[in-house]
């Protein structure tokens, strides 16, 4: 049985490397083509490219993945989504979890890859119940991370929770590239010997290490792994799809993909990157290897953003510093996996404590909130001093249960209240995950619909940030 590939181009890919500024226009022209290879699935949908549909591309997500649908007749459509935080950076009720997952299936979803920044599984399971409802196919991702607490023991534990809770499959995700290729293989093994559930390996290429990571992989035993057309992979994307399936050809993980139909796809993407180079939108920071990866379990988005946090402030001489602080906070925070929205807690944080001088002088909400217990339970303590510090008496109001669980219905209230733009059912969970993004979004869709010219209108209200 060959290895199966997930294709990231239409969404990990350009997320990764030109911060999920790729157009539904320019997706359409390849599906033909791409529809014909035999991918497992074609990630497409979720993660940053709702918000950044909205925000930036001034486009309606739901209508991209509408025209998604009907392009792709042969193939699996999959998201992303952050179990209890759905695509947004803070957890929702369990009504609005539901609906989205209904109306992701309902508008063409296949597959919804699920995860929680803390691995916290009580934040996955209103998911998976309404994926599992809907006769979609829900896929459990454990944010893989490195730490004391972090042993092939936990990892079986937790496979074994998320195979009983009716999950479909299970994803390794390894965000910011810090599976290097043995441990790849004791942790497959490992999660074979527990699990029933076929594995999906999912890593980028930050640190160097993905293709071995790949091969090492597959053959202990993992079935699917997430690669991304050439002109779109490594640097922080995927390892690329054409090398993946010559490396595995004529042996008995051999792909069966063509390889020539791929090189034509690859050849569509090409001028695209291209185009990203010379507009300054693909960084070439981002394309090469950076093993401060794994020295600092930090991954690249991560990195970028504290660079451009630092830079706005003009301490870019502090990089360093703050790297060294990011490790320690974590460890303050519970050592919870760096993945949204948990990196950029611990990042901003890293930043204040050494702008400020002095550590936890001044903490952020967030920060507070993971201490708060808002966001989940963590795998280790919090830092006893940490939580007096920033806390003080409010660390009595810590909650132990499910975050949700303390979250009353909200869609009727978001519906109440944005009802005067509402055009379909989908609009009010893109109002109730952005609700300012969404709100600028309606009334730009609105001036293109009555004509009005939408560049005067911005002048005039100083709204739409490109």
């Amino acid at each position: 049985m060959g290895v199966k590939i997930t294709e990231t181009v239409l969404r990990d890919a350009h997320q990764s490397l030109i911060a999920t500024r790729m157009t539904t226009e320019q997706m359409l022209p390849i599906i033909d083509k791409m529809d014909q290879v035999g991918f497992n699935a074609v990630e497409c949908w979720g993660g940053a490219t709702f918000d950044a549909c909205l925000r930036f591309l001034k486009e309606d997500p739901w209508e991209r993945l509408r025209k998604l649908r009907d392009g792709f007749k042969n193939t699996k459509l999959q998201m992303l989504f952050r179990g209890q935080n759905i695509l947004g950076y803070k957890p929702y009720a369990d009504d609005v979890v539901e609906y989205f997952v209904q109306k992701s299936i309902a508008n063409g979803i296949d597959i919804i890859r699920i995860f929680d920044c803390l691995n916290d599984v009580r934040n996955l399971e209103t998911a998976v119940k309404a994926c599992n409802k809907e006769k979609g196919h829900a896929q459990i991702a454990l944010s893989y991370t490195l730490g004391d607490a972090y042993t092939l023991d936990y990892w079986m534990d937790i496979a074994k929770k998320i195979e009983d809770m009716g999950a479909d499959s299970l994803c390794i995700k390894d965000m910011a590239g810090l599976l290097v290729p043995v441990e790849a293989e004791k942790l497959v093994r490992a999660l074979k010997s527990a699990t029933k559930l076929p594995i999906e390996l999912h890593t980028h290429y930050t640190s160097g290490v993905a293709s071995m990571t790949y091969m090492k992989a597959v053959e202990a035993g993992c079935d699917i792994i997430d690669t991304a057309m050439s002109p779109f992979a490594l640097g922080t994307s995927q390892p690329a799809t054409e090398v993946m399936v010559e490396a595995f050809k004529g042996t008995e993980y051999d792909t069966g993909l063509d390889i020539d139909l791929l090189c034509e796809i690859g050849e569509y993407f090409a001028p695209l990157r291209q185009e990203c180079l010379d507009s300054g939108l693909m960084n070439p920071k981002v394309l090469g290897v950076n093993i401060k990866t794994l020295q600092y379990q930090v991954p690249g988005g991560m990195l970028s953003n504290l660079v451009s946090q630092l830079k706005e402030q003009g301490k870019e001489d502090k990089f360093n510093e703050v790297l060294e602080e990011v490790p320690r906070v974590r460890k303050d925070l519970g050592e919870p996996p760096l993945v949204t929205p948990s990196s950029q807690i611990v990042g901003t944080q890293a930043v204040f404590n050494v702008l400020m001088g002095e550590r936890y002088k001044v903490a952020t909400n967030e920060t507070k909130d993971i201490l708060l217990g808002k966001y989940g339970q963590t795998v280790k303590p919090f830092n006893p001093e940490v939580v007096q510090k920033v806390l003080g008496d409010d660390a009595k109001n810590a909650i132990t249960c499910r975050p949700a669980d303390l979250i009353k219905p909200q869609l009727g209230e978001i519906e109440e209240e944005m009802k005067q733009w509402k055009q379909q059912d989908e609009d009010i969970l893109s109002y109730a995950l952005f609700p300012q993004v969404a709100t600028e979004f309606f009334e730009y869709r609105q001036a293109q619909q009555t004509g009005i010219d939408p560049a005067a209108a911005d002048k005039e209200n100083g709204a739409y940030p490109v």
